[in-house]
């Protein structure tokens, strides 16, 4: 990702900057935003067309939102999932969790794993 034709610097923070602002009710597109916006400092052709396709994401799903009602149940239940070696840039995982209470969103959470893992297979004595 670090070849590539260089694009203009500040447009490319203008309008990750309105992405990031777009998170606080959009928790969907974070993971994608964080990632493009890593590359702030020296944005390439590529940074740029990931960037307009959460774009056209966002304006593909327009009617997708937070929404938290007045009446629901208090039932808790949590969600987790992670992608195994999921980052084409540097092979770390990505676990995320959320956890509802009845039909409302009350935490959400995307950590980045801190090391990568190997595989290694015993042998058999």
């Amino acid at each position: 990702m670090r070849d590539g034709k260089p694009v203009d610097q500040t447009r490319y923070r203008a309008l990750i900057g309105s992405m990031l602002y777009l998170t606080a009710s959009r928790p969907d597109i974070t993971f994608a935003v964080g990632v493009c916006s890593r590359f702030q400092s020296a944005p390439k052709e590529s940074h740029m067309t990931a960037a307009k396709r959460i774009l056209r994401y966002l304006k593909g799903c327009q009617e997708v939102a937070l929404w938290y009602p007045k009446h629901g149940g208090f039932k808790l239940v949590g969600y987790s999932v992670s992608d195994y070696v999921g980052c084409r840039v540097d092979r770390k995982s990505t676990s995320v969790t959320c956890q509802m209470l009845g039909n409302r969103l009350i935490f959400w959470f995307s950590k980045k794993q801190s090391s990568i893992v190997t595989s290694t297979q015993a042998s058999s004595t």
